[in-house]
This record gives structure tokens, sequence and C-alpha cells, in this order.
């Protein structure tokens, strides 16, 4: 501690020892103590004298300062002297004490020391991604001077750390936690170090834009109050700017992150717009960069257009318009304001028709467009202001027919209105005013509206101007020749001829109606042909070009002006030669490159404001075909205009053939989607006849199956009938025969009774026929007229019986008859019977009595079987019934199967005529059809013969 005393300035006796001395000794300290603190009061006494002894530290103890943050990372006191240290010798703003007399050669060997100082630590890329280590301490002394350490190196030296960084695992994401440290400071100094991050970086912008930052910056610069925070709102808004100026990729994720809505607050500004602070237009100016960012013409055109949308969609653009009429706007917050709607609306219809429709808050109303055209050709206005007017009117019109139209109609004399100021009014006026400022941007104005539109050039022509009391009016074409041809300053002629060149570009009419006038040809000639001075070099090229597209856009329908005789007019009076030279004037001028880079016009000062950015484009377009026309001969141009003639057939009728294979194509197209459509229907018809055809063969299968079942049913009921009614039908003949035979010698009664009996047992077969085929409807009729003649004959068999019964009381009254004669002894004479005659009498009636018996038995056994066969019939008389009920229901199935069928039948006939209109092979069924009415026919036959 002694010996630090001693170098800090203690009294010791001696000669004290010089800076670098000093330093030498501090650096072998830290190299060779082995106590921390001994370390630690070395560096501190380094920190002490890095900035008075700036290049003695620097090339001495970087080496020893880079090995304390390697080893002593325990002890943060140590780390954050080192890298104070260390940021001392490396940054070159700090505050030194500097004399009077240093001078800018001091200044630049200071920042060529800080430059040398980075090379020499950046010489390891390993230190970078010690520093990155560091950021990850939480320890206040540790993260600060470690994030303005490489700060300052990236100031310093910013491509190769950019380069180190980017290389390096989770730099990037290490550097983005700084936004979300709690201590202000450091978050405020992490905006700052990755505002030297990003500049020129598209990769680590890609980056950091991925790593959240949009709605990190976003949040930090509402908490900060918007447009009335601090400066943390603008190193914010700087940050954005990074990311997304010339960012194709982070444009897109700003916009798709919906970043744009977020914007819309920042330009809500009150009713009282006095006493802006200088940070609060510092902040509102940046913001209205930033929004330009977004919808800059040197973007792609898809990706502006989507941007431009959605600002109209979330009131961005209502709110700026907003700012653009209020009152009490600083200057320059209007002049950006103006520029910023000016590329909001540039190209987009859906905009362009809002701003037309914005009026100002006047009593009463004017159209906004009319209050900044007032702006703009007012001399006493700024002259920054004059310019964003001017751009924005040229963005208004861009792409916009519709707009020009608007602004040409207030010229033409239809539609002038007297008691108020029109847009046209203020441009004619600016054209002619005094001021040839005005005269330039009133021309270069009505130039955008005829740009690229025919139409509204042809309308122009038509516009009469009054120029004095008693004399007639003149063209606005004859005035602005009038204006040129009496030598007024190089600013209005300039812009008068690029109206002109606009003007009758592309419009053979414009060009007839300009060379109708005598005076037009010579003057130009005579311009052209002049040695001027270097002042007037542009107007003589103005004048050429003029002159060549007279020749160029000629119809020759003027005898005195075709484009020959123009031709032999430059020949003889200018030379070709000449002629070519003083055109190239235009594109050789020092403004022409300026204003060729960018829409917005951009000048120094007024007198500067010669070129117009579309202007540029139409010189480009009509140098180079002017220059061939003017040097082409009759011949050459005859045969070219022969040749364009062909090649004007060729091309109608390549574009005949064109349209007609459009045509073909569009029928093509939709023939093919006809095709399609049929395919897909043809589908399904093929899926429906399948599933149809399906359909009908289970029912036909069912059909045939019901029909087998009906038929065996029927067999088996036939024979089992007809097998019970041959038994008894057999066995009732068999005993009315026998009866036949023993009651044959009977009387007539029993010859009645048999004939009886054999209708009946017909009857009772043709009954059991009957039900067997069941077909007769007449079965139960029959059964009873059976039932009322077996009642009959049963009557007849009592009948009978009765007989049988006097035969026998006769054969009793014979017997005691016989008797009564046998005891009586009667004599043969009176007639007795005699004994022979008595036995027979006796046998005969004993014969009798038997046969009776039999017959009586007989009759019993018969009225059994007649009782058998009349329950037999009652049975068939049900199941005949039962079966009629299903031959009825089978034959109403039968007749629905029939009408279904015919129905897919008519269905499958038409969907086979479809296919076939549609050109497809549709496979012939006529053989499966055959094949089914034969087996349907053979089918009937089979149920004929079984009925």
């Amino acid at each position: 501690m002694n010996f630090l005393r001693g170098v800090m300035g203690g009294q010791a006796a001696g000669p004290q020892p010089t800076g670098a001395e000093t330093i030498q000794k501090l650096c072998d300290r830290v190299a060779s103590s082995t106590l921390l603190e001994d370390r630690r009061d070395a560096v501190r006494a380094l920190k002490a004298l890095s900035k008075k002894y700036r290049m003695e530290v620097g090339t001495q103890a970087m080496d020893h300062l880079v090995t304390i943050l390697q080893t002593d990372r325990s002890d943060s006191e140590i780390l954050g002297y080192s890298l104070d240290t260390l940021y001392n010798i490396i940054c070159n703003d700090e505050e030194e004490e500097q004399d009077e007399s240093e001078d800018e050669n001091t200044q630049k060997q200071t920042d060529d020391l800080g430059a040398l100082f980075t090379e020499k630590f950046i010489q390891d890329p390993e230190r970078i991604t010690l520093l990155l280590t560091l950021l990850e301490e939480f320890d206040f002394h540790v993260r600060w001077p470690a994030v303005k350490l490489l700060t300052a190196l990236l100031k310093s030296q910013g491509t190769q750390v950019q380069g180190i960084i980017l290389v390096s695992p989770m730099g990037v994401s290490r550097l983005m936690d700084l936004l979300a440290d709690s201590r202000e400071v450091i978050r405020n100094d992490g905006l700052l170090l990755l505002q030297q991050l990003t500049k020129g970086n598209a990769a680590i912008q890609k980056i950091v834009a991925f790593e959240n930052a949009f709605e990190r910056l976003l949040d930090i610069i509402t908490e900060e109050g918007s447009s009335d925070g601090g400066i943390v709102v603008e190193d914010c808004l700087l940050l954005l700017l990074n990311l997304l100026k010339n960012n194709s990729s982070n444009q897109n994720f700003f916009k798709e992150g919906s970043y744009i809505q977020r914007m819309k607050p920042w330009f809500e500004v009150g009713d009282d717009n006095s006493g802006w602070s200088a940070q609060k237009v510092t902040n509102l100016h940046l913001m209205l960069q930033l929004v330009r960012v977004m919808v800059s013409p040197v973007n792609s055109p898809g990706a502006t257009a989507s941007c431009q949308k959605c600002m109209f969609q979330c009131g961005l653009l209502q709110q700026l318009c907003t700012i653009l009429m209020a009152t009490g706007v600083p200057a320059d917050i209007l002049t950006e304001t103006i520029n910023t709607v000016s590329e909001v609306i540039r190209g987009s219809q859906i905009n362009q028709d809002y701003f037309a429709s914005v009026n100002a808050p006047s009593n009463p109303p004017r159209p906004a467009i009319v209050v900044l055209l007032m702006s703009m050709v007012n001399e006493r206005q700024p002259f920054v202001l004059r310019c964003a007017v001017l751009y924005c009117f040229q963005c208004f019109l861009y792409k916009n027919q519709k707009g020009q139209g608007e602004i040409v109609a207030t010229l033409l004399p239809s539609t002038i209105d007297a008691n108020s100021i029109s847009a046209g009014q203020l441009l004619c006026g600016g054209l002619f005013s005094a001021d040839s400022l005005s005269n330039w941007c009133a021309a270069v104005a009505l130039a955008h509206a005829l740009q690229d539109n025919l139409t509204q050039k042809e309308q122009l022509l038509r516009v009469q101007l009054a120029t004095s009391l008693g004399k007639p009016p003149v063209s606005l074409l004859q005035q602005c020749t009038n204006i040129l041809s009496q030598g007024s300053k190089v600013q209005t002629r300039v812009g008068l001829l690029m109206l002109l060149c606009t003007w009758i570009s592309n419009c053979p009419i414009a060009v007839t109606h300009f060379l109708h006038n005598q005076d037009n040809v010579p003057f130009l000639t005579a311009q052209i042909s002049e040695n001027l001075g270097e002042d007037e070099r542009l107007v003589q090229g103005l004048c050429a070009l003029l002159l060549g597209i007279c020749i160029y856009y000629n119809d020759n329908s003027l005898e005195n002006y075709t484009k020959e005789k123009l031709k032999q007019l430059i020949e003889k009076r200018i030379g070709k030669e000449n002629f070519v030279e003083k055109l190239g004037f235009i594109t050789k001028h020092e403004l022409y490159s300026r204003a060729a880079l960018k829409p917005q016009p951009v000048f120094p000062s007024p007198e500067q404001m010669l070129f117009d950015h579309e202007f540029t484009k139409l010189v480009k377009d009509l140098e180079g075909v002017i220059t061939k026309a003017v040097h082409k001969s009759s011949e050459e141009e005859k045969k070219e205009e022969e040749v364009k003639k062909t090649l004007e057939q060729h091309d109608n009728i390549v574009t005949q053939y064109k349209e007609l294979i459009r045509e073909q194509d569009a029928q093509i197209q939709e023939l093919k989607e006809q095709v399609a459509s049929l395919s897909s229907q043809n589908e399904q018809m093929q899926a429906t006849v399948t599933q149809q055809l399906s359909q009908i063969q289970q029912h036909k299968d069912q059909y045939n199956i019901l029909k087998l079942k009906l038929g065996k049913e029927s067999q088996s009921q036939s024979s089992s009938s007809q097998g019970d009614s041959s038994q008894v039908n057999g066995l009732q003949t068999e005993e009315l025969s026998q009866l036949r035979e023993e009651l044959d010698e009977l009387r007539k009664q029993h010859a009645v009774l048999q004939t009886q009996l054999a209708e009946r047992d017909a009857l009772i077969t043709t009954l059991q026929s009957s039900s067997q085929t069941t077909e007769s409807p007449a079965g139960g009729s029959d059964n009873t007229e059976l039932q009322q003649e077996l009642e009959a004959l049963r009557s007849q068999v009592q009948s009978q019986s009765l007989e049988i019964s006097h035969l026998k009381t006769e054969r009793q009254e014979l017997l005691r008859r016989a008797e009564a004669e046998s005891s009586n002894a009667a004599s043969p004479s009176d007639g007795s019977l005699d004994a022979s005659a008595v036995a027979e009498l006796e046998n005969r009636l004993a014969a009798q009595t038997s046969e009776t018996e039999k017959m009586k038995r007989s009759m019993v056994e018969l009225e059994q079987q007649l009782a058998a066969a009349t329950s037999t019939a009652a049975i068939l008389q049900t199941e005949k019934e039962k079966l009629q009920s299903e031959v009825q229901e089978s034959k109403k199935e039968q007749d629905d199967l029939l009408m279904l069928l015919a129905d897919q039948d008519q269905k499958i006939h038409s969907l086979k005529k479809r296919l076939k209109d549609l050109g497809q092979m549709v496979e012939d069924e006529d053989d499966l059809d055959t094949k089914d009415q034969t087996s349907d026919d053979d089918d009937d036959e089979d149920e004929d013969e079984d009925e």
C-alpha cells in the first residue's frame, strides 16, 4: 500500500517517476500480486490514470486487464474497475480537458487511437465472447461497464464486432435481455448498444426482431408516454428505424404482428397544440419517419400496398390527416406529416379517394387538396413545405386516373365555378405568376395530371384562358408557348418545357395542335441552334426533346410539318449531330441524376429545383428513339413504316389468334369443367345403376324363391288331398257297389238311392279336386249342397228302414197266417199254403232280414265316412281360404315388384341413353334381359303345369 501511495502522489524524496514508469509498475503489480486486494488497488490506480495516460495504459495494461476479467470472476469490484479502464482507453467521446489550441488534427489522432485499441482488443474474438458472458452478471458494477464497453467497441469497429457477436452462441439473445432489466440506466444504455449493433447488418436485425424486440420497444414507448416521452422514446424509435429500414423481412413481420395498429395512438394530438417541447417534436418526427419506412416507394409494391391498406383500415391515415389540418402544429412536423401522408396514399386508390374527401376546418369547408395547393403557389411559405405539398399532389395523382380527371375537369369551361377556388384555377394561377418557383411547381403538378393519361391530354386542349379584356381567349397550350417565347427565367422555362413534353408525348392530336402554331417550330430551332451559356444548355436540351417528340409522334396530318420536313429542317438549320448533342445536355446535367434517384423532390435550394422524377423516366424512354428517328433517312423511314405496318398486321393477326386461343382456352376450360362435372355425375349414376341392378337381382331372387315355395306347398297339398280323396272315393264306391248288388232286387227306391249316392260321390270328388287347384270359389256352396243331399239320403235310408220294417211286419203277418192255417188244418181247396211254400217264404224273409241288417251296418259306416268327408272338406275349405289369401298377398307383392322393376328399367334405360350421349361405352344387357325373360316364361309354364 505504501508503494501505491507513492505512485498516487504521496510525498516522497527524490525524482518523481514518469507516467509510463508508474503504469509499468502497476501492470507488474497486477500480474505478480497474489493477494486480491493488491490487484484490486492496482487496477483502481490504472483506471484513475487511463484518461490522462490513455496511450500508455492501452499499450501496457490491456492484456493484464483482460486476464483479470478471465481469472477474477468472483470479485465484482475488480471486474468493474477493469471494464471501466478498458472503456476509457477505447472510447473516443469521453469528456477530455483540451486546450483551445488543440485543433481537428488532435481530435483525429484521438479517434485513430480508439480504433487502434479496438482492433487490438478484438484480435482475439474470445474477448468479445468474454464480455457477452459478463453481461449475464446481475451486479450493476459489472453489467453496466460491460454494456458501455461493448457499445464503444461497436462504435469504433462496428462491422468486425457485429460479425463476432453474430457467430457467438446466444450472443444477440444476451443483449436483448438488457431491455428487460429493471434498472433504467442499464436498459437505456442497452438501447444504445442495440442501436450500434443493428446498424447496417440485416442478419442481426432479423435476429433482434424475432427476439420479440418490437413488442418490448413499443411497450417501453407506451410506458414512457409516447410522443410526450423523453430521450428514451427517441432511442426506442431510432432502434425501430434501424430494424425496419430497408429490411423487407422485418417490415413484413412488423405488419403481420399487428404493430402498425399500435402506432395510431402516437398521433393523437389535442386542440391546443401550442408550446411543443423540442423532445416532443423530435419524437413525433421519428414516428412519422417510422410510418414512411413502412410505405416507402423503394419497398416492393406488394408490401407497400399491404401496409397502406392496413393504415387506412386501422385509422392511422385519418389520424395523420387530422394533424395535417390542425392548427398550431410546428412547421417541420407539418412538413413531415405532409410527406408521410403522401407516401401513405401513393398508388393506393382507396387511400387517394379518402384523401380527396378530406376537408379543411374552414368556413366554408374547402378540400384539403385546394388548401395545400394554396400553400404551394404561395411564395411566402417555407421552401421545404412547398416541396412537401408538391410531393403530396404528385402522390395523389400517381396511378390515379380518376383523380387526374377530377383535376383537369376543374379547368374545363363547363365545370368552372366562379364562386369557389378550384385546384385547376390555383394551378393556372401558379403557372403564370411572377414567382418562378410557383411556375415550376404548377407546371410539374399539371404534368402529373396528364401522366400516362391520353384522355386527359386531349381534354386539356379544350382549356381556354382569358388574357385581357377585349381580346379573344387563347388555349392553354398556346399560352405556355407564348410565355416560353418571352424569355422568362430558366426555372420557369424548364417547368413549361417539361409540361409541354409530357403533354404532347404519345398524343398525336396534341402534337398537331402544337405544330399548328406557325411560331413554335421556328422558336425551337432558334433556341437549339444558338450557342448559349451554361445556364441555357438545359433549356436547349429540353427544346430539342420537344422538337424530337413532334417528329416521333407526328401523324403527318399537317402538310408543312410532316416527319420528313421536320427532319430536313433539323438537318439544314441545326445539324443532326448538333441536335443529338443538345439533346444529351439533359441527362448530363448534374441535377438530373439526383432527381432520378427517388420520387420525393428534395433540393438544397429553390434555384436547384429543375427536374422532376417522373420526367426523368420520360427522358430515358424517349432519348434513344428520338435519336434514331432523326438519323433515319426517308427511305429508311418508309421501310420502317412498311415494316411497322407489317408488324402491326402481324401483331393484329397474333392478337386475333391470341384472342381466339383465349376463347378456345376458355371453351376448353369450360368443357373440361363440364366433362369433370359429367364424369362425376356419370360415376354417381354408374354407382346408382350398379346399386339398382343389385337390388333388381335381389328382388328377382326373392321372387323366384317365393314362387318355388308356393309351388311346393301347392303340390304337397294337392297330393295329400288327392290321396285322401282317392281312398275315400274307393271305399265309398266299393260299399255302394255291394249295396247296389244286395238291393238290386229291392224296390226302385234302392236304385234311386244308389244313383244319388253316386252323384254325391262325384260332387265330393269335384270338391276335393277344386280345393287342390285353389281356384274354385264355389267350394263352400258345394259343401253346403253336399250336406243338404246327405240329409236327404239319411231321410231316404230312414224311409227304407221303415219299408223293411213293413216287410218284417208282413212277414210276421204271413207267419201268423201260416201258423193259423197250420193250426186250423184248413183244406187244400180253400187255398191254404202247403208247408213247402211256407218254408220258402221263411227262407226268403230270413235272407231279406240278414240283408237289411247288412244294409243298416253299411249305412252307418257310410254316414261315418260322409261325416269324415265333411270334416275333411271343411279343413280343405279352411286351407283353401288360407292359400287364397296368401296367393292374393303374393300377387300384390308381385305387382309391386313388377312396378318397381318397370321404374328401374326406365331409369336404367335413361341413364344408358345419357351415357351413350356422353360418348361412354355401355355394355348391352339384351342377352341378360332375354335370359331373364326366358326364365320368367319357363317359370310361368311351370306354374301353369303345377296348376
